[in-house]
């Protein structure tokens, strides 16, 4: 091989390098802008992430919203905001206020004993039922049921006053009432589940929406404060012409139909 030759090879292997090497290196820049483009647009997408979360978290929950929101009033009530509830025939002279909250286990325990006995007397004409509805089991343990339940509560009003009766029987009823520390009442679709039990609310797409759009929360929250407002400690608490209606003997509200009965009768004479 001639001098000439070999130098020439050399030159030709020489520039291959060369021309390699570019290659490799406008790969690594491509791959270099690649990955940054990548990571900006990482950074901006957690960036964005956190500010969706932080969002989120700022975000006031349906019941921190219902607090402002305008109060829509059931029909078949009275009063500002609605929160005169009185249930009965016009002619009846007495009236037995009845405060109770949905989640409350001693509530069902008295409905599911006694609540047949109140809507006889209610029919009879005897008097007319005030309700007053509570939700400081929501308070004591960060729940939403006492006031779903009622909102819901607020829907069957809206429908009619016996829909409300039967809905509040079902809520309590040994079937749908659960324990105390079970918020399911919180959960709409459980709610209608209790309802499809009562004719007028079976189906009924208006009571439906009402209970899903949360339509009578901001009511709720106000029947609410009337009975933070009444003094009343506990729940079921039963008065008539200002006295609370007690078992006899006892400091709380009668819990049987006999002393329901007996101590009722007293109250109707006094």
């Amino acid at each position: 091989m001639s001098a000439r030759n070999s130098q020439a090879n050399k030159a030709a292997a020489r520039e291959r390098l060369r021309a390699e090497r570019e290659r490799q290196a406008k790969k690594d820049k491509v791959r270099r802008q690649l990955i940054v483009a990548a990571s900006v647009v990482g950074v901006l997408a957690a960036a964005g992430g956190v500010g969706a979360f932080i969002m989120h978290l700022n975000k006031p929950t349906a019941w921190e919203a219902a607090k402002s929101a305008k109060v829509v009033q059931p029909k078949n009530t009275e009063g500002e905001n609605g929160t005169n509830v009185v249930i009965g025939k016009p002619t009846a002279k007495k009236t037995l206020e009845l405060y109770e909250d949905s989640r409350c286990p001693i509530c069902a325990t008295f409905e599911q004993a006694v609540g047949s006995n109140v809507k006889k007397d209610v029919d009879a004409g005897k008097y007319k039922i005030k309700y007053i509805g509570a939700t400081f089991i929501d308070n004591a343990d960060n729940g939403e049921g006492s006031k779903n339940a009622l909102s819901a509560l607020g829907a069957a009003l809206n429908v009619s006053p016996e829909a409300f009766l039967e809905y509040k029987a079902a809520l309590y009823s040994a079937k749908y009432h659960p324990e105390e520390r079970d918020d399911k009442f919180a959960k709409d679709d459980y709610l209608i589940e209790v309802a499809d039990t009562v004719t007028a609310l079976k189906g009924n797409t208006e009571f439906q929406s009402a209970v899903k759009d949360g339509t009578y929360d901001a009511w709720a929250l106000k029947m609410s404060a009337t009975f933070d407002s009444s003094g009343v400690q506990g729940t079921p608490t039963l008065k008539m012409d200002g006295k609370k209606i007690t078992a006899e003997g006892a400091e709380n509200a009668p819990m049987t139909a006999a002393q329901y009965d007996a101590a009722v009768a007293k109250a109707l004479k006094g």
